[in-house]
């Protein structure tokens, strides 16, 4: 029986040293693997021409680039972009892609559905298969940049990279990392790290780890000014309350002066969205550095839900951008593909206790 082969997109730097020194040839073809895979996109070995016949044998022996199979691909009306890709196990993961005048902003999935199941969020409605691996998170780029026409002879048009997509990144946190450093890597994609953010619901001990091992833009999921109605938004809440992420996310800009938190809010009518509850907010938030995104409520079906009105949403903002704290209100993109934040869904095949659907498919983010 043959040995299984290592799918080199698992692989950050370090990793393809590794397995370079262990079938035989130099640390520098690690380079020149990384340079072929990401950034010309490349998962026939025959086509890396700078590496010898002896060593192409070897990779194909070996070796393999396998990406997910993409089973959907849709474009918004307003230019947005959602794939569906099929991942091991028959689960389906989602990623969108965003285009802007200045920028393409990727968001990427970290899981197969989610445990935190915050109430307002699709995906955690789904329930939760497992991690994906690093290789099924660097995917989702490998396959938009090819898709998109990044790399020679075309446009490098995914400029960010977010991890907001399906699953809670710091609950995967040795795969997300090292995900991450192959996305910071100049031989790969290069992407500086204020380009690539990292959105948590809260999980404090990975904040502090991630601030030591990897720092990049870090967004907090808040969505609620007090403990008691996050409690009810956020169920993570209740082990990691307020006080404590804040005090984690000053740890995280602490001897940073330029770094902000993001904190994200999404704006549900009558829940979170009172003149009240914009002033609880600039009180908690005055000693952090930070700004706050506004999201209007995207729904989805079954929701309880409803997106405040405009006026409420500029009401809150107004209210915010009076004491100093930075605020923008995220315009709403690809609802129409189902490709909006709190949307994603992609197909979970639940494995948590809390459901006992042996499969769920909803339409999206």
């Amino acid at each position: 029986m043959s040995a299984e082969k290592t799918n080199l997109l698992n692989l950050d730097h370090a990793g393809l040293e590794a397995f370079v020194a262990e079938i035989g040839e130099k640390p520098f073809r690690a380079k020149q693997l990384l340079q072929w895979i990401h950034q010309h996109g490349v998962d026939d070995f025959d086509a890396m021409t700078n590496l010898s016949k002896e060593l192409r044998a070897k990779l194909k022996e070996r070796a393999e680039i396998r990406a997910p199979k993409i089973v959907m691909d849709q474009l918004a009306h307003d230019g947005t972009r959602k794939w569906r890709l099929e991942i091991d196990g028959g689960s389906a993961i989602e990623t969108v892609f965003i285009p802007e005048t200045d920028r393409g902003t990727l968001c990427i999935s970290s899981q197969a559905g989610c445990t935190l199941n915050c109430a307002f969020c699709s995906t955690g409605h789904q329930g939760f298969n497992r991690n994906l691996t690093t290789g099924e998170i660097v995917s989702q780029i490998w396959l938009a940049s090819k898709l998109l026409g990044h790399g020679p002879g075309g446009t490098r048009r995914i400029t960010n990279v977010v991890l907001m997509g399906m699953g809670e990144p710091l609950l995967n946190f040795d795969n997300v990392v090292a995900a991450i450093r192959i996305m910071l890597d100049d031989l790969a994609y290069g992407l500086s790290r204020r380009r690539v953010t990292l959105s948590t619901a809260g999980v404090v001990p990975m904040i502090d780890r991630l601030r030591a091992e990897c720092p990049v833009s870090l967004a907090v999921s808040l969505h609620a000014p007090n403990d008691k109605l996050r409690d009810e938004l956020v169920p993570l809440n209740k082990k990691y309350p307020i006080a404590e992420l804040l005090d984690a996310c000053r740890r995280y800009c602490a001897d940073a002066p330029r770094i902000k938190v993001t904190f994200e809010y999404v704006m549900l009518e009558g829940v979170n969205d009172s003149v009240a509850h914009a002033r609880e907010l600039v009180r908690l938030l005055s000693d952090v550095p930070s700004k706050v995104n506004l999201i209007p409520f995207n729904p989805f079906p079954a929701t309880r839900f409803k997106r405040s009105s405009q006026e409420a949403i500029d009401r809150f903002r107004d209210v915010l951008i009076a004491e100093s704290l930075t605020t923008i209100t995220r315009k709403t993109r690809g609802d129409d593909i189902d490709a909006a934040c709190g949307q994603l869904a992609g197909r979970v095949l639940d494995r948590t206790r809390r459901s006992r659907r042996p499969a769920s498919t909803v339409n999206a983010e």
